[in-house]
């Protein structure tokens, strides 16, 4: 496992952590939600999204109690890119606004794809 990118996004006082892994197996993703929950203790959410092909495909994704869907929307990213054997897991420290359910999912969305998007113009 490799962490590729990680930013940080800011909206109305919540703060969204995304990294994007390169993964060696898919049995890693325990591993990176340990690391995510140790490095972010004060997020409720660490939502992410798994693509890894290697002959076949294995999928998954995980809202962990968020609205909006956010797996989802992260796994829609990796697919976007065409990203096959990556990780990408954003977690939220809600900062006392509420955002609502499509709030959360662009902000998410946005969170991801700057993660993606910072991997790939470096």
């Amino acid at each position: 496992m490799q962490e590729l990118s990680a930013v940080k996004l800011t909206i109305r006082r919540s703060h969204f952590f995304a990294h994007l892994y390169l993964l060696d197996s898919p049995e890693k993703m325990p591993e990176i939600l340990k690391i995510h929950r140790r490095l972010h203790k004060k997020a409720c959410h660490h939502c992410y999204a798994m693509r890894f092909f290697d002959g076949d495909e294995i999928t998954a994704f995980r809202d962990d109690g968020e609205v909006g869907h956010p797996g989802r929307v992260l796994m829609k990213l990796l697919e976007k890119y065409d990203l096959k054997k990556h990780a990408l897991v954003v977690s939220r420290i809600f900062g006392g606004v509420k955002l609502g359910v499509g709030g959360v999912s662009r902000a998410f969305r946005e969170a991801g794809e700057n993660a993606i998007e910072h991997c790939t113009s470096s």
